[in-house]
C-alpha cells in the first residue's frame, strides 16, 4: 500500500470542499470508483475512504449535504 498516494488522493478530495467531500462519501460507499482514485487498487482505495471519514467526522455537525 503507497501511504503517500493515498495521502494525495485524501488531499485532492479535500479540495473539493466539504459538501463534495460528503458526495464522494456517499458514492464511494456505494462502490463507485472516482476519478481522483484512479490507479489505486481496492485496498488503497477503501484507505482513502476510511481516512475522509475521519476527517469529515470532525465536520459532521458544521456541514452538512
Amino acid at each position: 500500500m503507497d501511504k503517500k498516494r493515498i495521502e494525495d488522493c485524501v488531499e485532492r478530495l479535500c479540495q473539493k470542499g466539504c459538501k463534495a467531500l460528503w458526495t464522494d462519501i456517499e458514492r464511494m460507499d456505494r462502490g463507485q470508483v472516482l476519478p481522483e482514485l484512479s490507479g489505486l487498487d481496492a485496498n488503497e482505495r477503501a484507505e482513502v475512504l476510511k481516512e475522509i471519514k475521519s476527517i469529515m467526522a470532525v465536520y459532521k455537525d458544521s456541514c452538512c449535504l
